[in-house]
């Protein structure tokens, strides 16, 4: 059976190339896959930075394989440790991961492109959440895009399923860049390459930090920082990487980090 995933090592960074003709499509066993690449990145001291893309020039991911649900696969399915594509509810994923999207990211496939920390689009990629058309909830959407741009902006792309282009998303801060088609690999390969060349135990620091604030008073979030009460903060304060950027400043040099 052909795997659904193109996966290649490049030193220190991971591609991962969802590739499921004709339109990259999800199912359940297809997510339960992405969930073990996303916890091994996780797990290997090699890696330091992942970036997710899909075959083709048409389709990111148009989401849930429907062709799937009609045959009795259920919104409810076991879709692995990752949850729907593998990165929204992985626990502890604390290394910096890029989706570099390839073209139309609907539903399930714009939540999992959301998913990363940074978004570089082609020019011709084209968003939408159209679950409400199908009588179905875009629920990680509806958790998290509120969050991140202006609510009513949110609440209109959720009620009603439109079409919004790169421009747009790029305007709502949806997506960081929009390059041309030709460009997105190496832009994101690129920043994959800076990335991997900087302090993983302060980058592991940030995601935790971000993920364990969000919903915290701001006291209560400086004092789980300032005590060292994350368990990648206390790794840090306790590091030779927190002596070593220390020591290449004084040195006028640039750090070697070794992430430990």
């Amino acid at each position: 059976m052909t795997s659904p995933l193109n996966i290649e090592r490049r030193g220190a960074i991971l591609e991962v190339t969802i590739d499921r003709p004709k339109a990259n499509a999800i199912d359940a066993a297809t997510s339960r896959i992405m969930g073990d690449t996303f916890a091994a990145f996780r797990d290997d001291p090699e890696l330091r930075v992942a970036i997710l893309t899909a075959a083709g020039d048409k389709f990111f991911c148009p989401g849930w394989d429907l062709k799937a649900a009609a045959a009795g696969e259920s919104p409810d399915s076991d879709y692995g440790v990752g949850g729907f594509g593998g990165l929204q509810e992985l626990p502890g994923l604390n290394k910096p991961v890029i989706a570099a999207v390839n073209g139309l990211a609907f539903g399930g496939g714009f939540e999992i492109m959301i998913s990363a920390d940074i978004i570089i689009a082609a020019e011709h990629a084209t968003f939408a959440l159209p679950e409400i058309n199908s009588g179905t909830l875009a629920d990680a959407a509806t958790i998290k895009l509120p969050r991140r741009i202006p609510y009513h902006v949110a609440m209109e792309m959720l009620f009603t399923g439109r079409r919004f282009d790169a421009k747009e998303a790029k305007h709502w801060g949806i997506v960081n860049e929009v390059v041309p088609a030709a460009e997105l690999m190496p832009r994101a390969r690129e920043i994959a390459g800076q990335l991997a060349e900087g302090p993983p135990l302060v980058f592991a620091a940030i995601k935790e930090t971000v993920r364990e604030t969000s919903h915290l008073p701001i006291q209560q979030a400086f004092d789980l920082v300032t005590k060292r009460r994350l368990k990648t903060v206390d790794k840090l304060y306790s590091s030779e990487d927190q002596l070593e950027g220390a020591r290449a400043f004084a040195e006028k040099r640039k750090p070697v980090w070794r992430g430990r």
